[in-house]
């Protein structure tokens, strides 16, 4: 089997509508695919609607987390999106996500750069905004060259001249609160030195007593180091370790498939969830 746990679409910072991704999935021979939009479950829908005959669909988000000033993603995966102090927070970081946009955006208005609220509410499509629809506008207006170097310390990176801070859970909450929702938590690229996102150990160490399934070892961002380390953190910490793309459409060039998880791993994660259950499509 091939499995990628971890994917975007349009219905967060995604550049393709969920139903594009899931046909994308199967066409690049996947068989479990967990669509994982930030703080949100709003692509679901269609992506089920869509869903190609063979593949498997496991409702997932990722959760905004920060500690010490650090931005940490949780990913959650099969759990019930209306208990409702986990859709509650969710609508919080959401609404947060807004007003950290528009803010972001009158920075680089100041700072000279001509992008409008207008521009990048169309990026988004409808979806939350997010730093990367603020990145494309500002590749439009020609002050970068391409989406990621908006994410710098000139930029919109974090401590950057336009950079703005905004809410977000605190990771062993997060943990806690997708347990409570019967659903399975998984730390995403948690040595991501690239992204300015590698969580200490020790926190790591919490997380797994507060009730962490498993850490995300396999990705581009985890160099060869990286990912042994995370291993073995692992097997001292009795986690599960995942593999995924963290696809994002064009953004990301269209990456699906390029890191997976085993199927052992994915079969004692949806064996610990209760709020949900995959989706197989059949006969399409």
């Amino acid at each position: 089997m091939r499995i990628d746990l971890h994917s975007h679409s349009s219905a967060s910072d995604g550049t393709q509508p969920p139903a594009d991704v899931v046909r994308r999935a199967r066409e690049r021979g996947l068989d479990v695919l967990a669509l994982t939009d930030h703080d949100t479950v709003a692509g679901h829908a269609a992506a089920v609607e869509a869903l190609p005959a063979g593949l498997t669909f496991v409702p997932g988000m990722e959760l905004s987390c920060r500690r010490g000033g650090r931005s940490i993603h949780l990913l959650a995966y099969l759990f019930d999106p209306a208990e409702p102090e986990l859709a509650a927070e969710c609508a919080r970081i959401r609404e947060a996500r807004v007003v950290r946009a528009r803010l972001t955006v009158e920075r680089l208005t100041e700072l000279g750069v001509p992008v409008s609220w207008e521009q990048v509410s169309e990026l988004a499509a409808g979806g939350p905004v997010g730093r990367p629809h603020i990145a494309r506008a500002m590749v439009a207006a020609g002050a970068i060259a391409e989406p990621a170097l908006a994410f710098t310390p000139e930029w919109i990176g974090a401590g950057g001249r336009a950079y703005v801070s905004r809410y977000a859970l605190a990771p062993d909450r997060a943990v806690r609160l997708v347990r409570a929702a019967g659903g399975v938590p998984v730390l995403a690229h948690p040595k991501a030195a690239g992204r300015g996102q590698v969580v200490p150990d020790e926190w790591i160490a919490e997380l797994a007593a507060a009730g962490l399934f498993g850490l995300e070892a396999d990705h581009l961002d985890h160099d060869a180091a990286a990912r042994e380390h995370v291993r073995a953190l692992a097997r001292d910490l009795g986690l599960a370790v995942t593999g995924s793309s963290d696809d994002h459409g064009e953004l990301t060039g269209h990456r699906l498939g390029c890191e997976t998880t085993a199927a052992e791993v994915y079969e004692r994660l949806t064996a610990e969830a209760t709020g949900a259950e995959p989706i197989t499509a059949r006969g399409r």
